[in-house]
């Protein structure tokens, strides 16, 4: 597990960007894993720029969600689906075809659980997976007690997840009680990993991280198993 400490959200979103670019550049046609939420939308940002000055293409790449909520439209503007398209997709040369993220508003979500697993190995596997942390250590949706052996598969969410996503909803009464998320090894099953995690509010789960503790009451630790991941942090803003 490779550490980068940044000193400011920028520089974080830089450093991960940089990443990226390396990816696409190195292999243009990647299956990416992307994740939303405030983490990663300056690395987005960084992306788009890259993209519409030619240095890199999105044209022959495909993406996999992590996750999104069960019962939200694609149009919701609280979806996931969204939040993709408004940080990322329809600023770049992406095909709509090769966007792929958890339908939850599947009419057979165990079905669609499996589906989503099968699509991703059909495309050959996830080459680089990114990844945000919750405060209570969970990557993706997976909550503290999932089994490191999940795939993808339907969860009910802490309150203090529904806290944190708040933020994206009119009234907090609003944000959906479950989701459908790859499970952990759908995430370990990926090449390589990384994680950002920036701000005051997420120092502890970082510390956690760094202890060495594998346990399932911390989803994140799994990623200690994982021969390629890379964390970049920092810890004020």
């Amino acid at each position: 597990m490779k550490w980068i400490e940044v000193n400011s959200y920028d520089e974080m979103s830089e450093v991960a960007a940089d990443i990226f670019t390396k990816q696409l550049q190195v292999k243009p046609a990647s299956i990416l894993g992307l994740a939303t939420g405030g983490s990663p939308v300056g690395m987005y940002k960084e992306l788009v720029k890259r993209q519409q000055a030619g240095n890199i293409s999105f044209n022959d790449v495909i993406t996999f969600n992590l996750d999104e909520y069960v019962g939200l439209d694609q149009s919701s503007p609280a979806s996931y689906w969204t939040f993709m398209h408004e940080n990322l997709f329809n600023h770049v040369d992406i095909k709509e075809e090769n966007i792929h993220l958890p339908n939850g508003k599947a009419e057979n979500l165990d079905e669609e659980c499996v589906a989503y697993d099968a699509r991703i190995k059909e495309a050959g596997g996830i080459d680089l997976q990114l990844l945000g942390i919750g405060v209570n250590g969970h990557i993706g949706f997976n909550e503290p007690g999932t089994s490191f052996e999940s795939l993808t598969n339907i969860v009910e969410l802490t309150e203090s997840t529904r806290t944190e996503n708040a933020i994206y909803f009119d009234d907090s009464k609003d944000v959906p009680t479950h989701a459908i998320t790859m499970g952990i090894q759908s995430i370990m099953n990926a090449k390589e990993i990384i994680l950002i995690a920036f701000g005051e509010k997420k120092l502890e789960a970082m510390e956690k991280l760094k202890s060495g503790i594998i346990t399932e009451d911390f989803p994140a630790s799994q990623l200690l198993n994982h021969p390629n991941v890379t964390i970049i942090y920092g810890g004020t803003k």
